[in-house]
């Protein structure tokens, strides 16, 4: 009897058993299956998400980037600006130091006194070449005096109040300076004409020696409005009409009218 059951018990066991392997496999069968017809499903619509987001994600980044370079440039542009602001500064600088310098070149400022001013004004027109300066009657600065800078004549004081002075320069239409040259044998006149317009010479005889890059000087003739000696220009042009005698003549100012800085008041009156 117990034989029998032990027998059934096997074979109850056995079977279980086996329903316990089918069952098993045939669950991990269907799970995989869904799971592949679930894969087969979404697939697509992942892969279409995937699409659109990817050009999108792109687009995001580019507007972040384009924000990072564009604030780059303007940092660029504000060094540059400052870079170009001290280059500009340092010109100046430099500009100012040579015309201080250069003022104390002029042959008559080491025989006469002179007073520096600083140019505060400049007034330039077609007819009209004038600059105002911070030097006046308190500091010993006369009507008539002339005005030195960079080495050469700059023109002549033609007005005066207690702290400033009004030059009339070389290139003003009004301005006329008795010159000569070489050997000072022959005096001219030198005229402005108008500013950025080279100086011109009256009458200068074709017998004389004169060649581009010689050097006219105040000749200082009695009652004339200068001293002797301060370098007006060098001719840059110098022509000869046929049947003409004398030169046709353009002369350079030596001292550069265009920038100026600092000028030297020479303390030199023309009854002197």
């Amino acid at each position: 009897m117990a034989t029998e059951r032990s027998r059934r018990r096997l074979l109850f066991s056995g079977v279980l058993a086996t329903l316990i392997v089918v069952t098993v496999y045939v669950t991990g069968g269907l799970v995989a299956g869904a799971k592949s017809a679930a894969h087969a499903v979404v697939f697509p619509f992942s892969w279409a998400a995937d699409f659109v987001a990817r050009p999108v994600g792109h687009l995001v980044a580019g507007m972040v980037n384009y924000s990072d370079i564009e604030a780059q440039n303007e940092r660029l542009r504000y060094l540059l600006g400052q870079a170009t602001l001290r280059a500009d500064e340092n010109a100046s600088a430099a500009r100012q130091l040579r015309q201080l310098t250069q003022a104390l070149h002029v042959p008559v400022a080491s025989t006469l006194g002179t007073v520096m001013a600083q140019v505060t004004v400049i007034s330039p027109t077609n007819f009209s070449a004038t600059v105002t300066i911070d030097k006046g009657q308190d500091d010993g600065v006369m009507q008539g005096m002339p005005v030195v800078a960079d080495g050469g004549l700059v023109g002549r004081v033609v007005a005066v109040s207690s702290h400033s002075s009004t030059v009339r320069l070389l290139s003003d239409t009004g301005s006329v300076v008795g010159a000569t040259f070489g050997n000072g044998l022959t005096s001219v006149l030198i005229s402005g004409e108008g500013i950025n317009n080279p100086l011109s010479v009256t009458q200068i005889p074709v017998t004389a020696a004169l060649g581009v890059g010689s050097l006219l000087s105040t000749n200082g003739l009695q009652g004339g409005l200068f001293p002797p000696g301060l370098p007006v220009g060098r001719v840059s042009k110098l022509l000869i009409n046929p049947g003409a005698s004398s030169y046709s003549v353009s002369l350079t100012p030596t001292a550069n009218l265009n920038n100026l800085a600092y000028v030297d008041v020479v303390l030199w009156e023309p009854s002197t």
